[in-house]
């Protein structure tokens, strides 16, 4: 797991978002922080290894979670960090990422997974968002990372959800948002989900990756107080 610091000014409150499979710091990177926030990003999950940016996180005000895709279930896996934060935001992602009721179905995740490197040559990203001038933006500041690492990651992760396939789950997150067009992640899967683990879902007209639908984090969390 790696992290890297979208916004460090030493403000009093801090974010600390988890991203989906696949991403790195770069379509964020004009994606405004607001006024207020620190925002410490974790992403790269090739390693579980928590770093030590992740620990250190005392002398903040407020402190937020937010999950998006695969990050949701990442962020979940390590829920111990996270018990003193004020509140814990699951983005088009659950708990169960890869699961024919509460998440990927199996057989299209594992296809995914067959085809990833031509996927991530080809469509993955246009489907990751709703619109052509979504996708567009996100040409502007692409994802660095090499296609080896990112298949890689994709490996890891499934290898990861495999074998805790049978834990007994809790409830972790404070809200939840489903997007109503993502192609990634069944929003019914999405909400059987939240709904057995009793998370309010709030519903937006929205692709996967909806964070160039906002001008700033606050907006996000503005959603689910």
């Amino acid at each position: 797991m790696k992290t890297c610091w979208l916004n460090k000014q030493n403000n009093k409150n801090l974010i600390v978002f988890f991203a989906g499979w696949s991403f790195d710091s770069q379509p964020f990177c004009d994606f405004c922080s607001g006024e207020n926030c620190d925002i410490l990003m974790a992403y790269d999950y090739n390693s579980m290894e928590i770093p030590q940016e992740l620990i250190d996180l005392q002398g903040y005000a407020n402190k937020t979670l937010i999950g998006w895709s695969m990050g949701v279930f990442v962020a979940y896996q390590n829920r111990k960090l996270f018990g003193d934060f004020d509140c814990k935001i699951a983005i088009n992602g659950t708990v169960t990422p890869v699961d024919d009721n509460f998440g990927i179905p199996v057989k299209i995740f594992e296809l995914t997974l067959k085809h990833a490197e031509t996927g991530l040559r080809g469509k993955f990203y246009k489907n990751v968002f709703q619109t052509q001038e979504e996708f567009e933006k996100y040409q502007l500041h692409p994802v660095l990372r090499s296609i080896e690492n990112r298949v890689a990651e994709l490996e890891s992760l499934y290898a990861q959800i495999k074998q805790l396939s049978n834990e007994e789950y809790e409830k972790f997150y404070d809200c939840a948002i489903v997007c109503e067009s993502d192609k990634i992640i069944p929003p019914a899967n999405q909400k059987a989900s939240h709904d057995k683990n009793n998370i309010p879902v709030i519903s937006l007209p929205y692709g996967h990756c909806p964070f160039y639908r906002f001008s700033k984090w606050d907006e996000i969390i503005e959603l689910c107080r």
